[in-house]
């Protein structure tokens, strides 16, 4: 099991950071690894099933994951379908007064056979531990 926890400070609410990584549809044109990336199924108001394309070691990999949020503290994911054995995900805002809030991930994931190569586990993981810091600049890039 890999466990990767990662959290930066931010100037921007916790309802605008979570608006930011809870908008998949919008990954493709932020992010130079995702490929694609579409809502599936909507389960209740609060959970969605999405899909992502992700590119990296020259070759992108579907995954399927199931998203509970519970706007704007935290954001749930759990994978449905895709190349790893398991994988478990939460996205947590934790507003700081008027000053920001702290964007929180805790990522914790198995390998499978399918993903057994060197080049897709470290392109993965690269991805998987970059997460923060790329939502970051995105918000940057959209809220000024």
């Amino acid at each position: 099991m890999i466990e990767i926890r990662r959290h930066a400070l931010v100037r921007y609410s916790p309802e605008a950071m979570f608006d930011l990584v809870d908008d998949v549809e919008a990954y493709p044109t932020r992010f130079a690894w995702c490929a694609d990336a579409h809502i599936l199924a909507r389960e209740g108001a609060d959970v969605r099933i999405a899909r992502l394309d992700l590119r990296f070691a020259g070759l992108t990999q579907s995954f399927t994951t199931r998203n509970t949020a519970e706007r704007p503290h935290r954001l749930h994911m759990h994978l449905v379908e895709g190349p790893l054995k398991t994988l478990e995900g939460e996205f947590t805002f934790t507003p700081l007064g008027d000053d920001g809030c702290k964007i929180a991930l805790a990522l914790d994931f198995e390998y499978s056979g399918l993903l057994a190569g060197a080049a897709l586990r470290l392109g993965f993981q690269g991805v998987a531990s970059r997460l923060v810091d790329d939502f970051v600049r995105a918000a940057q890039k959209v809220y000024g």
